[in-house]
């Protein structure tokens, strides 16, 4: 039984909401670089963009994507699978570190759970996910588009896909 217990999850880190200018800079880093491919997503149906990065573990390279969206909606690719895909294409397949960024009123936008499941199969351990709101007023007054104040959301993969699996190869 233990062996079949390997392959699955458990959270490790504690969820919290902290202020973007309390993050190390590398994380703001990747904030930013969420933020800044934000503004190329391919959102012509629901005009809801999404941003996201990952950083690679092993060269410390910022991978980033964005929303691109199609009339036939299922072929749709999140900001998440852009940036990860981009990055397999490049050679990079493990992960220390992601975010996310989108604007809702009131809400943090968590990756869907088809990003989530994605996300999790180049995570070889509990990975941090930083999520937090891009405020599109900022982008066109060219403010900074974070704040030192901004709520930003600290999760982890496998908070947010608790008991999740990997893969099935040893």
């Amino acid at each position: 039984m233990a062996h079949l217990m390997e392959n699955f999850a458990r959270p490790e880190k504690t969820e919290e909401v902290v202020t973007y200018g309390s993050l190390d800079p590398a994380v703001q880093e990747l904030l930013l670089a969420a933020s800044e491919v934000r503004q190329r997503a391919y959102v012509p149906y629901s005009g809801f963009k999404v941003g996201s990065a990952f950083r690679a573990t092993a060269t410390n390279q910022i991978f980033t994507g964005c929303n691109v969206e199609n009339a036939a909606f299922t072929p749709c690719s999140c900001a998440e699978r852009t940036a990860l895909a981009k990055a397999v294409s490049e050679g990079a397949t493990e992960f220390s570190v992601g975010a996310v960024l989108a604007y809702e009123p009131d809400v943090f936008t968590t990756p869907c759970g088809v990003c989530r499941q994605f996300i999790r199969e180049f995570a070889t351990s509990d990975i941090p996910i930083y999520i937090a709101q891009a405020i599109d007023e900022r982008i066109a007054n060219k403010e900074e588009p974070l704040r030192s104040d901004d709520p930003v959301l600290c999760t982890s993969i496998f908070n947010l896909l608790p008991s999740s699996f990997r893969t099935y190869r040893k």
